[in-house]
């Protein structure tokens, strides 16, 4: 969805877009809003009233701005993030978390269950449905209070429709109407008094989402792997989330390393052999272990195998890094990012280690002169982050505020 547009610089600007100021930070007076538009004083003052009806916008409690004009400081403007707040949900193979959030992505009531994604999207759809209801009444808030539902699959997904398309590791997924089950889910477990937008999208897509808006705003090309039971990558690229055209962009994990001893006979999730993930994922590696003696069955295994400083896990996770590495070193050099981070239940220093002794060594210097390999800041609640901003950067962005406060009578 992106940051939204820029306020036109004439008097054409919408409320909406000078919410969208207001929000990113470009304008936060009404004289700065005036200067970034060209609006009359009273012009705008007409429209932030529309936004002050609305319960969207309030005067700063904090001190004033000083006026570069002198006299009478001006008050500061601020996105009221009390009026309503959002639901969010990250899916993964074996387990799922679920928060009730506020618009500014602080986390008011949280829960993580297991939660098979093979059991298919309506045993699953309506368990979050249920998992929602309960966290608005630990929360202490109403059905109606909810503006928006954001869930993260592990999966491709078409942002158009809201529908995984082909998903390896979601058997009985393909093409099925996420976005109306679960908002009849939230509606029966909640009491919903109306069906709420629901936003879909990949989970590498929204943490990486989550993570450069939470600690990196200002780097314009960010990259994210996360590599658990599969892998996958999410880009974000000015502020938005690059997607391709039909949201299959990332997809790294199915990408055919023949480099890599034994691969011509490892059979990955898609059906394909010698893939990425057939080799270097959580659920390759806990193949591994289980094989030698060490029972594992999924990433997370994998990585409470790492925590307990287990040798053998250890130096698979080294080796399978060393793999990433080699092809992260391809995708560096074409997205030239100022960020690379590595997240996921193998982004432990192992893996990290693996993974820059490959791609330092393939990449050209030039491609990685002013590159961060990092690991994940928000952790597990990467993704719940990143849906929930996906669902208020969509609903306020300056055509659809616009919308929304025509449909409120303002």
């Amino acid at each position: 969805m992106g940051n939204g547009t820029a306020a036109r610089g004439s008097a054409q600007a919408s409320a909406g877009e000078l919410l969208h100021l207001v929000r990113s930070g470009r304008a936060t007076t009404r004289g700065a809003l005036q200067r970034a538009t060209g609006l009359s004083r009273a012009t705008v003052g007409q429209r932030l009233d529309r936004l002050f009806r609305a319960g969207w916008l309030r005067e700063g409690a904090g001190a004033p701005v000083e006026s570069p004009l002198g006299g009478r400081p001006a008050a500061r403007l601020e996105f009221d993030d009390a009026h309503a707040v959002v639901l969010a949900a990250d899916l993964e193979t074996r387990h799922a978390r679920a928060a009730l959030l506020t618009l500014t992505g602080d986390v008011l009531a949280e829960h993580t269950g297991p939660l098979r994604v093979d059991e298919g999207p309506e045993r699953v759809l309506d368990e979050l449905g249920a998992r929602f209801g309960a966290l608005l009444r630990e929360g202490g808030r109403a059905a109606r209070s909810v503006c928006g539902i954001g869930l993260a699959v592990p999966g491709p997904v078409d942002s158009g429709t809201g529908r995984v398309v082909q998903p390896p590791i979601m058997p009985g997924w393909d093409g099925y109407d996420i976005r109306s089950r679960l908002g009849r889910a939230f509606a029966a477990h909640a009491a919903g008094p109306a069906p709420v937008p629901v936003l879909v999208d990949n989970d590498a897509n929204l943490m990486a989402y989550g993570e450069q808006r939470a600690s990196y705003p200002d780097c314009s090309a960010f990259a994210l792997v996360k590599v658990s039971t599969g892998i996958g990558a999410g880009v974000v690229v000015d502020g938005s989330v690059y997607r391709g055209v039909d949201g299959g962009a990332g997809d790294i994990g199915h990408i055919r390393v023949p480099w890599v001893p034994g691969s011509a006979t490892a059979l990955c999730k898609c059906g394909a052999y010698g893939c990425l993930a057939a080799v270097a994922s959580g659920r390759a590696l806990a193949g591994r272990l289980t094989a030698a003696g060490v029972p594992a069955a999924s990433g997370s295994d994998v990585a409470g195998l790492l925590a307990a400083g287990h040798p053998e896990a250890a130096r698979l996770a080294r080796e399978a890094g060393r793999h990433v590495g080699e092809v992260l070193a391809t995708v560096v050099t074409l997205l030239n990012p100022g960020v690379l981070m590595i997240a996921g239940d193998l982004a432990g220093t192992p893996f990290l280690t693996g993974v820059r002794e490959l791609l330092y060594q393939r990449a050209l210097p030039r491609s990685t002169a002013h590159l961060e390999i990092v690991t994940s800041r928000l952790g597990d609640r990467a993704g719940l982050v990143g849906a929930a901003a996906l669902v208020v950067d969509h609903l306020y962005a300056p055509e659809r505020a616009e919308e929304r406060l025509a449909a409120l009578g303002l």
